[in-house]
């Protein structure tokens, strides 16, 4: 397995290998949205690619490059044309990520992520929340990485 040699990419070793997913989302409330993701490292392991889908037809597949650019960030492009540039953090087991200023898209609402690790390592309880006027968030999807393999 290729581990990250940079300090600031060392913890992302965690979330290598192939996760399922399930996720909710306030506007399909009864409905469980499965999907897969794999996170590998691009070779040189600069920049940890991730790439999403779901089994849900209102739900983007996606891809995301993760790196240090100018701080830790997350590249997001997904199919429905949407690319954003997300701030990240990864510590003692919790991954969080935040847009809050405009980037490849404008900023109509800002969001945030909050994935915590399982002892284990093999569950992660993620939680996105939306905020359109910079103060209130409230709850936008729930999600659950449960790890397939290492890689």
């Amino acid at each position: 397995m290729a581990e990250a040699k940079e300090p600031l990419l060392q913890g992302l070793n965690a979330l290598v290998g192939e996760w399922e997913t399930e996720a909710t989302h306030p506007m399909v409330p009864a409905t469980v949205v499965h999907g897969h993701t794999v996170f590998e490292w691009l070779e040189g392991e600069k920049f940890l690619v991730v790439r999403g889908r779901s089994d849900h037809p209102d739900f983007p597949d996606w891809i995301s490059i993760i790196g240090d650019t100018e701080g830790l960030r997350m590249h997001y492009f997904d199919s429905r044309g949407v690319a954003r540039i997300l701030q990240m953090s990864f510590m003692d087991g919790v991954w969080k990520l935040l847009r809050d200023t405009a980037d490849l898209s404008p900023l109509n609402f800002a969001q945030r992520f909050v994935g915590t690790f399982s002892n284990d390592g093999k569950t992660i309880d993620g939680r996105w929340e939306i905020s359109y006027d910079g103060t209130n968030w409230e709850d936008d999807l729930r999600i659950t990485y449960r790890r397939i393999t290492r890689h």
